[in-house]
């Protein structure tokens, strides 16, 4: 009987259908391919010694963690980006600065059991087994674990703030379990940044680019941060909107336009509630991404905002942060854990839309 040309390896695991497991090459040809197979169209090398299908999504974020990880040892976790991103932070997308370079997975392994390879990043760092966990059949560390890694490898100071503000973001870790934890590694690589990105940390942040632009308060301006996604009332308790960013000593409420906010029906709900916001008294910068991408131009359109807002009387100011009785909080991490499955799919809807 002829030799399948291609067999289809096991999916990974029923809770992600969508993934397959890379298998090794095996003589017969029957549970993997031949060495033969191998070297043919049908499959694509993954790892040393592995193959999935040709046809199976190599950029797929998902994926990538699986041919990454999917055989390490007992003693070996996916750690930093790629652990926060299996276990629900969708803002780490597996991908540098510029948007398009593929970061490597990265692995900690006791015994470097696992070599490092193209796509794989290997670390020697020694985490106790109650800082490792298998969720959907891969072994990873612990959120709090994995961003204080990622926090204290970050290429500066700003990605490290990122890196927390964007796990919190996905209720996978809080400031406060984060400062225990970081007291566990008061010698370990990157303890100085990691410390110092945690003094700036936010819970409430929705994006990546509402933690750039806040911290052009502390860093820039030597300042203190704006409030994230505070909701913000008129007198009476009406709800006006919920902006980015509020500088409160000045008045200022701050928006960042992404692409969804560009969009026709989206946009026309954008200028009303700034109508609202500017009749309640409070002055509104809408920043788009040129100001981000360009720091000078961003600085200087946050000071001139501010000296607007700063201009006005504060007896002129018609709102309040103060919540109505009818109003549920959000803005941590604890209160956000603590929503039930309806509250979650009501209440932070716009987070996902986000």
């Amino acid at each position: 009987m002829p030799r399948k040309a291609h067999m289809t390896p096991p999916r990974f695991d029923p809770a992600r259908p969508r993934l397959v497991r890379p298998v090794p090459v095996e003589p017969q040809g029957l549970r993997g391919p031949t060495r033969g197979q191998a070297r043919g169209p049908h499959w694509r090398r993954t790892s040393c010694g592995y193959y999935v299908p040709a046809d199976v999504d190599g950029d797929l974020v998902e994926q990538r963690i699986v041919e990454a990880g999917h055989h390490v040892s007992p003693d070996t976790a996916v750690t930093g980006w790629a652990s926060l991103r299996w276990q629900g932070a969708t803002w780490f997308d597996g991908l540098g600065g510029d948007g398009r370079t593929p970061l490597a997975v990265q692995l900690t392994s006791i015994r470097r059991s696992v070599r490092e390879q193209p796509g794989i990043a290997v670390t020697g760092e020694c985490i106790p087994p109650p800082f490792r966990t298998v969720v959907d059949g891969l072994q990873v560390v612990v959120p709090v674990s994995a961003v204080a890694f990622e926090m204290r490898y970050a290429d500066h100071l700003v990605a490290a703030v990122r890196a927390f503000d964007m796990a919190a973001a996905a209720d996978l870790v809080s400031c406060a379990e984060l400062l225990r934890h970081l007291e566990l590694l008061y010698h370990w690589t990157g303890i100085p940044v990691a410390r110092e990105a945690a003094a700036l940390a936010d819970e409430n942040a929705w994006s990546p680019r509402e933690v750039d632009v806040r911290l052009v308060w502390p860093l820039v301006l030597a300042l203190e941060p704006p409030l994230t996604n505070r909701p913000v009332f008129d007198l009476e308790g009406r709800h006006l909107g919920t902006p980015d960013l509020l500088d409160v000593e000045a008045g200022l409420a701050v928006e960042y336009d992404g692409g969804l906010h560009l969009e026709g029906r989206q946009r026309a709900k954008d200028l009303v509630r700034a109508d609202d916001l500017r009749r309640a008294g409070l002055e509104y910068l809408d920043l788009v991404g040129a100001d981000v991408r360009e720091p000078l131009r961003l600085e200087r359109r946050i000071r001139e905002a501010r000296g607007r807002a700063l201009a006005s009387r504060p007896g002129e100011r018609r709102w309040t942060l103060e919540l109505p009785g009818w109003w549920t909080p959000t803005h941590t991490v604890d209160l956000r854990r603590a929503l039930s499955d309806d509250q979650r799919e009501r209440l932070l809807r716009y987070r996902r839309a986000g």
